[in-house]
């Protein structure tokens, strides 16, 4: 599997310290299977940074995500469990907490739905409690979303093997 990186640098090493925290998932090295979100978001990054628009592409055993060498959370779908890890994960004070067994959560890679700028709306209604999670999670559903990968872990970045290196 080929999973590609929008920036607007070339990226040989992928140093997890550099990535930025209170994403989607939480602070890791993103990715897609889509070649073309990838280059908007390359464009958008060199847009805002500066720079030129750099797709890095990255081949991916993606056996390793059900064999259970690596720890593993996939979202399907927009669900009520997706939308409460995206919140918890971007609120700057506190950490996701996954309520079945109460202990922080940490995976290796995570992998769903990207909570783009289409639903950030609906993010916003229901932090302010203008809607509830049932409105939030059905409202998600008529929306176009993309897929992301994202790589929490030493041990998990160092499967990607940079193409074309």
């Amino acid at each position: 599997m080929i999973l590609y990186h929008g920036s607007n640098i070339a990226i040989d090493v992928i140093d997890l310290s550099k990535c930025r925290p209170n994403k989607d998932f939480g602070q890791g090295f993103y990715l897609t299977d889509i070649k073309e979100q990838a280059v908007k978001m390359s464009q958008r990054t060199a847009r805002i940074y500066g720079g030129n628009p750099v797709v890095n592409a990255f081949s991916f055993d993606e056996t390793i995500f059900t064999n259970g060498e690596l720890i593993v959370k996939e979202f399907d779908s927009p669900t009520e469990e997706w939308a409460r890890f995206v919140i918890a994960n971007r609120d700057r004070k506190r950490t996701f907490v996954e309520e079945d067994n109460n202990k922080d959560c940490r995976y290796d890679v995570v992998i769903g739905p990207v909570a783009n700028d289409d639903i950030a709306l609906l993010f916003r209604q229901f932090e302010d409690e203008l809607i509830d999670i049932d409105t939030l999670v059905e409202g998600m559903k008529y929306k176009k979303l993309t897929r992301q990968y994202s790589f929490h872990t030493e041990r998990a970045v160092a499967l990607l093997k940079k193409e074309g290196a």
